[in-house]
């Protein structure tokens, strides 16, 4: 039974990181062929604020097939864990998010389902609908092993109210990242109850990314073998960074390492922060938010005038050796149709990977400007990534903590970070 499976995995979970997020699934239901037993899918993903739109797409899926799928909420580093178990001891959820961050060591390794054949086959996939750069992300050795999710881009959110009190126009297209630094100065007060703007140290796709590749930096190489970290444009683009902290226009590294910039935007603490539009769906349920922000296109670039949009999108993938890999397939395919995509950007679960079905989305939230999402679509980078991105990553945000704190220069750390991530690299 599919309880006996989950509860294997929570077993080994626990045992291996104290953790214990983790929920089982009855038996009922029933599939032909294959190795499929029967039993209730179990799905995994580590979003709760996009948990009661899933259900409703899911709860579709089931009228129309009679496969009956549960949809189980696990925190993102409950989540990795979970399924690195899962992995290693052979108990995994059917159904089940991938990111890029991992998805080149899951299929690397084979522990996700080859979706090629099935792909190809579909009347309700469409492979050529999706980014191309998004499919890049699921496939291997040219096979597909996850089937988009989503898009997402990046804006920047402000306070209204605190704009008003300051006497500072709202952000809009003309702004660039110089208008950024000087505004943020302006809108920080010395008393220390509100902020410019907050960037934490490992703000890198809602944040950071975004102003290297607008001003013609890199943070690897198209070919993934080397660090864009030491390039002077990097630096450069980082150097903003640092500026906003030696001004003074962001909390402590402290603060921000016990409160995410979302927390500072909906607690007043903060007049400005970059989001993803992912976090739509969290801040039209924040009644401060609503009252008092809302959210504009990216700053540019001065002298390019580039304004880049790091972008990603979740894969829709199975276990290789998951005992209802038919009806895993069948979901997958179902969340995967132009049907379903286009109810997930109605109902304002995310924007949807389906070309042309995330127009839709934008009107979630009226009480936003959620084009300016949709507007970020104009130029986009996806999200930088290799075989073992969260190694590089994670080093990377640790060695920023010392610009934080004022231990070291930004081109320092950038340097280290480069010597650091290629040595990484090389062993890919």
């Amino acid at each position: 039974m599919k309880t006996r499976r989950i509860a294997a995995l929570c077993m080994c979970a626990v045992m291996t990181a104290s953790l214990a997020a983790c929920g089982g699934s009855g038996d009922k239901g029933a599939s032909e062929g294959g190795k499929d037993k029967g039993g209730k899918l179990s799905v995994m993903i580590w979003d709760n604020y996009q948990e009661p739109g899933l259900k409703e797409i899911i709860a579709d899926f089931t009228e129309e097939t009679g496969i009956e799928a549960e949809l189980q909420v696990v925190q993102w580093n409950e989540y990795w864990t979970l399924l690195e178990a899962g992995a290693q001891g052979g108990e995994m959820p059917d159904v089940f998010w991938m990111h890029s961050n991992e998805s080149q060591r899951y299929m690397s390794n084979e522990i996700l389902l080859d979706l090629t054949d099935k792909a190809s086959d579909s009347e309700l996939v469409d492979m050529s609908k999706y980014p191309e750069e998004i499919k890049e992300l699921y496939t291997y050795d040219g096979k597909v092993y996850g089937i988009p999710k989503d898009i997402d881009t990046i804006a920047l959110w402000y306070n209204k109210t605190m704009f008003d009190e300051a006497g500072v126009d709202y952000p809009d297209e003309t702004w660039t990242w110089d208008t950024v630094v000087e505004n943020a100065k302006k809108l920080t007060k010395e008393d220390g109850s509100q902020y410019g703007i907050a960037i934490r140290n490992d703000n890198n796709q809602e944040a950071y990314y975004n102003i290297v590749y607008d001003m013609g930096g890199e943070i690897i190489s198209d070919d993934k073998k080397t660090s864009g970290y030491d390039d002077p444009n990097t630096i450069k683009a980082m150097q903003y960074i640092e500026k906003l902290i030696q001004d003074g226009s962001m909390p402590s590294m402290e603060t921000m390492s016990e409160n995410n910039p979302d927390i500072l935007l909906k607690s007043g603490k903060s007049a400005m922060s970059f989001h993803g539009s992912w976090m739509v769906s969290t801040f039209k349920q924040e009644d401060y938010i609503k009252e008092n922000c809302d959210c504009a296109v990216m700053p540019m670039d001065a002298d390019s005038g580039r304004r880049v949009s790091i972008y990603n999108g979740l894969g829709w993938a199975a276990a290789a050796n998951g005992d209802n890999t038919e009806n895993a397939w069948k979901l997958i395919e179902y969340l995967g149709s132009e049907k379903a995509q286009q109810k997930q950007a109605e109902l304002g679960i995310t924007m949807s990977a389906w070309d042309g079905t995330s127009d839709t989305w934008a009107g979630c939230a009226p009480e936003f400007n959620l084009q300016a999402y949709l507007d970020m679509r104009d130029d986009m980078v996806v999200r930088p990534y290799s075989r073992n991105t969260v190694t590089w990553e994670n080093r990377a945000s640790e060695i920023f903590k010392d610009v934080y704190s004022g231990n070291m220069s930004m081109e320092d750390a950038c340097k280290q970070i480069a010597e650091e991530m290629n040595a990484t690299l090389s062993e890919e």
